[in-house]
């Protein structure tokens, strides 16, 4: 039952996706301006706009391409295995650290910090393509552990951090999450805070 419901889930959210790509296609071809000054709206509210080496030409042409649509439905899809909800048990998931050793998510929990630059990386392929990536979160000198979350992507299936999620925890329990845009933003990062705490996600 559980696993029809999850298909007819999917299904639905696909039929959705693919209609409004297909309509801002469309409108990108008829109204170039307009759907441009739109799309850069958008890109306000994720904060893209604020990162002057991340132009409009660099992400606004892809909007509503093919890439796009794979994209929104992975975010989507994604979204149906969150596991971590307010006032519940937060997921104690398994993450690695620079060194290789395997460690628990809540080991690295702290207080009083917080990451606003935004970071571009490419799809890992290996747990030393995220290694990279992260260092890019090193170079900024962080206040908190930086960690890796596995290849099988456990702790961002069950935080459902894609493209990124703020958790706020307490006591192994999630009192707050942030829902986030469902349209691209550079960060790639889950955010998971006890007091504050931060590991890279799987993109």
């Amino acid at each position: 039952m559980f696993r029809i419901r999850v298909f007819l889930q999917k299904f639905l959210i696909l039929l959705h996706v693919t209609m409004s790509v297909v309509v801002g296609k469309t409108l990108m071809i008829l109204f170039p301006d307009a759907m441009k000054r739109y799309i850069l709206k958008q890109g306000e509210k994720s904060r893209m706009n604020e990162n002057p080496k991340f132009s409009y030409e660099n992400w606004g042409p892809t909007f509503f391409s093919f890439k796009y649509l794979l994209f929104v439905l992975k975010v989507k899809w994604k979204r149906l295995e969150d596991e971590a909800y307010e006032g519940h048990p937060a997921p104690n998931t398994l993450v690695v650290t620079f060194n290789g050793e395997v460690r628990h998510l809540f080991d690295f929990m702290q207080d009083g910090w917080a990451f606003k630059n935004n970071i571009v990386i490419k799809n890992h392929q290996s747990l030393e393509d995220r290694k990279i990536a992260a260092q890019f979160l090193q170079k900024n000198n962080p206040l908190c552990p930086v960690v890796l979350d596995t290849m099988e992507n456990l702790s961002s299936s069950k935080y459902a951090a894609l493209p990124e999620r703020l958790y706020l925890l307490q006591g192994g329990k999630v009192i707050y999450k942030v829902f986030n845009s469902d349209h691209y933003n550079p960060y790639y990062c889950i955010v998971v805070s006890y007091y504050t705490y931060t590991t890279c996600g799987n993109e």
